[in-house]
Parts: structure tokens; C-alpha cells; sequence
């Protein structure tokens, strides 16, 4: 008989149960075939070696052009029927997989939220915007993940979107042009609406043109745009700038979001503990879902 390990953990922002015996969630395609321009010149998917010097591990996934999704459910009893489309980041160059992915999705199950983890396409495709594949990849998930909340047992009206760097510049950008698909549709799932319901950015980036000072174009904030939560460090080599001025048109535009700098933290700090204050951003975007009725 197989042995089943039950593992709990205590990190700062509570207690996670892990199920070690448990099957890993399948993958789903997010596309019926090849994913739109792929011409298949990247080369084999597989994890990186680790930057030279690197302080932390992370399982850093490149060359992907078969983007997939994976449905990360909490316990039955815990479940509350909101959902969270998670992007890691990587500078669309890699993902971050299990700092900004798998580790993001159990803390969701923990508060009894599902997690979509969203494997999109890495790393840039020449001749293409950095994000015009990945905001495909992204639209198509979270019209996936609509369509299919009968069948995984959601509610179609509580789906929001989680990225990390260029994960929240994904995340920004998906939050802000649901009026225009990046690609044209193919089957009943791009029926439903690729708009998030609310979005969370932690620490994003290229959301600030860097010479004008302005939102990029492709950040295009209306009174139709999610309420968004921001988590940023100060001392973050990518501008904090970016989640104060994104967070300043949405508070113009009349969308009830929230913004918190914290004084140190630096970039891709993720949810593992420190004794820095940035590790309390998940409690505070936890406070926030309740304040916006997303979790009981």
C-alpha cells in the first residue's frame, strides 16, 4: 500500500496543509492546437539553471509554446466559489514557477480560493510586442476558466487575475483590454468574458513608460477596469511607480482599489516569510478580498 505523508507547515500568513500524497492537478491546453503565430523555432521546454549568485531556488521554466492551465482546488469544505487566474513572472523571459506559481496557489487553497495557474508562452517572440502571446495565453485562461465554472464548481462572476512582474503587467494588461481579444475566437469557451472581476499586481512591471513619465499604452484604465490590489517595496528596482500611477488612474477613473509600499523588499520576494514588512502582503490583499465580499 503506498504511503501517504501529511505535511502541515506554518509560514507568516498561516497555516497551509499540504497533501503530499495527493495527485498533482492535470494540465489543460489553452489552445486546441498550435497557439496563434507559433511557428515552433524556440527550441524544448524545461526548467533553466539557476542564475549565477542567485540568493533564493527557483524553478525557472523556459521555452514554452504549448501554454497550459492547471485547476488548483482547495478542500470542498473550505471552498468559497472565487477563483484566481495566476501569472508568474519573469521578465517574459522565464517563469518563476514555483515562487510566483505553485507556492501563490496553495496559499489561495489555504483561504479557500481555487487557483488557475497559467502557463503562458516564454520567452518573447521576435517580431512580436513582449506581451502580445502571453496576453493571449491570459485572455484565453480566464474565458476557459468562465466558461467552465459549472463544471469545476465556481462562481463565473468571482474570477480575478494574480501576477507577479511581468505577470502583473500580464495581469494589468488582461485586467484593461477585455474590449479587445488579442486573437480572434475559435470555440464556445471565447464565448464567455476574458474580463477579470479583480485583479492583484504584485510588484508589476512596464506598466510605466519609462521616458514620458505616463501608463503605457496597452494599460488602458476606464471606469470598466477591475478593482485592483498593489504590492510594492520602495526600494524595488522596478519603480514602485508603476503600481502608484496604474493605481492613481484607476482611483480617477472612479474603480475602488488599494495601493501599499512597503518600505523594503526589493523585487521577487513572492509570499516566502521574511522579517521584511512586504511579507505581509498577503494578509492584507486576505483583508481586502473580504472587503470586497470575494471571501466569506
Amino acid at each position: 500500500m503506498p504511503v501517504r505523508l501529511h505535511v502541515v507547515a506554518f509560514l507568516c500568513l498561516g497555516w497551509l496543509s499540504l497533501d503530499l500524497g495527493a495527485a498533482e492537478p492535470a494540465a489543460i491546453n489553452l489552445w486546441p492546437g498550435i497557439a496563434p503565430g507559433e511557428t515552433g523555432d524556440i527550441g524544448p521546454e524545461g526548467l533553466l539553471p539557476a542564475r549565477p549568485n542567485a540568493t533564493k531556488k527557483i524553478d525557472r521554466l523556459g521555452n514554452v509554446s504549448v501554454p497550459t492551465l492547471t485547476v488548483y482546488q482547495p478542500a470542498e469544505a473550505k471552498r468559497t466559489g472565487t477563483t484566481v487566474v495566476v501569472c508568474p513572472g519573469g521578465g517574459y523571459s522565464i517563469l518563476a514557477m514555483d515562487l510566483e506559481g505553485t507556492e501563490v496557489c496553495e496559499w489561495l487553497n489555504s483561504i479557500g480560493v481555487t487557483a488557475v495557474l497559467v502557463k503562458y508562452r516564454v520567452p518573447r517572440r521576435k517580431d512580436r510586442p513582449k506581451h502580445e502571446a502571453p496576453l493571449q495565453d491570459a485572455q484565453r485562461a480566464v474565458s476557459i476558466v468562465r466558461s467552465r465554472a459549472d463544471e469545476w464548481g465556481i462562481n463565473p462572476e468571482r474570477i480575478g487575475i494574480l501576477g507577479f512582474s511581468a505577470g502583473g503587467h500580464l495581469s494589468a494588461t488582461t485586467s484593461t483590454n477585455s474590449d479587445q481579444r488579442a486573437y480572434e475566437t475559435i470555440d464556445e469557451h471565447d464565448q464567455a468574458s476574458c474580463r477579470p472581476d479583480f485583479a492583484v499586481l504584485v510588484y508589476p512591471a512596464y506598466l510605466v513608460d519609462v521616458k514620458s513619465g505616463e501608463l503605457m499604452p496597452e494599460i488602458r484604465v476606464d471606469k470598466n477596469s477591475p478593482p485592483t490590489f498593489f504590492a510594492h517595496a520602495h526600494n524595488d528596482g522596478i519603480s514602485p511607480l508603476n503600481s502608484a500611477l496604474m493605481y492613481a488612474a484607476l482611483k480617477k477613473a472612479g474603480v475602488p482599489s488599494e495601493l501599499h509600499i512597503f518600505a523594503e523588499g526589493g523585487h521577487g520576494f513572492g509570499l516566502r516569510p521574511t522579517e521584511q514588512p512586504c511579507s505581509k502582503w498577503p494578509q492584507h490583499c486576505e483583508a481586502w478580498l473580504r472587503v470586497r465580499k470575494l471571501i466569506p
